[in-house]
């Protein structure tokens, strides 16, 4: 383990993730880790890491990092403008950086979260398993904090190093501009009326600046859908929750581990890397898919990541 990175400036949010602690949902932890899986275990794999290494998630605007010693890296993701000494740096391509190196951000392009993996991947403050940061309660990560100026991050050695200028084809890359999730009707759907029903799966609705890594609350047609109340039950993310008010909840990576909303649509698997790259104003369309549709997209997806392993 030898220092990597120095942080010049954080961020706007930089998180250390990796793919979280799904083990510890039945002890009522969340689950958390990166919010893009995809772009997480691509940035991974074109380094020559494992996918569930740990990297930095970047949101929004990116750090300044300087390079303190020789590393392979690579950043996926959202286009936050990457630059290495202000020139500008491949998206989806392992590329070195020298000692001294900076790595930083420009404007954002697209998307809102941007992956950096570092060869051997990166090495946190692991809790319950897991290097990913709980910003909750404090704990993974940095000290279960976002990066700060003056941050060391450190990585452990690779070994076997890829060489530079691997990358992943634009066509195997998550269609981010597309803002169409793909999802199956939830345990409760039947308890929405004709109208809500179709307004779940036909109209458009608004990420609402009260969003976070737990969820989105979505701003758009009020759904009603009349009947008793529900005894709490395992969730995931990508359920679609119907509070009593009538606007959904779209559950993400630190979701409450159970929960007595109904759950009127699960978002699939495929479609999540989408779902993690929207910001507050972005607006998103549910398309009902079937899970034979779904498994299909999530072994497409599946299929991509398996064709960076050398």
């Amino acid at each position: 383990m030898t220092p990597a990175l120095r942080v010049v400036a954080p961020g706007l949010l930089t998180t250390v993730q990796d793919l979280g602690r799904p083990h510890a949902l039945a002890s009522g932890v969340s689950p958390g880790g990166a919010m893009d899986r995809f772009a997480h275990s691509a940035a991974n794999l074109l380094v020559g890491n494992e996918r569930g290494a740990a990297t930095l998630e970047c949101t929004l605007r990116g750090p300044r990092l300087v390079a303190e010693r020789p590393c392979l890296i690579a950043v996926t993701g959202a286009d936050l403008e990457p630059r290495v000494n202000e020139a500008a740096a491949p998206l989806w391509t392992g590329f070195e950086l020298e000692a001294g190196d900076e790595l930083s951000f420009g404007a954002r392009r697209s998307g809102t979260r941007a992956y950096i993996a570092v060869a051997g991947g990166i090495l946190a403050e692991r809790w319950l398993g897991s290097m990913s940061t709980n910003l909750l309660v404090a704990r993974g990560g940095m000290h279960g904090r976002p990066l700060r100026e003056g941050d060391m991050i450190s990585a452990d050695e690779p070994h076997e190093r890829p060489p530079a200028g691997q990358t992943v084809p634009e066509q195997l890359r998550p269609g981010y501009a597309d803002h169409t999730l793909h999802a199956i009707a939830g345990p409760q759907a039947d308890r929405l009326v004709k109208e809500s029903r179709d307004s779940l799966f036909n109209t458009s609705f608004q990420v609402s600046p009260d969003s976070n890594r737990m969820g989105y609350r979505l701003v758009g047609a009020t759904l009603e859908a009349p009947g008793e109340e529900v005894l709490s039950f395992g969730l995931v993310a990508g359920a679609v929750q119907l509070p009593s008010g009538g606007r959904p909840i779209l559950l993400m990576a630190d979701h409450q581990t159970a929960g007595g909303y109904p759950v009127m649509a699960v978002v699939v698997s495929a479609s999540m890397p989408v779902a993690a790259q929207l910001a507050p104003g972005d607006e998103l369309r549910f398309v009902e898919t079937s899970i034979e549709r779904a498994l299909q997209m999530r072994e497409a997806q599946r299929a991509a990541l398996d064709a960076l392993v050398t």
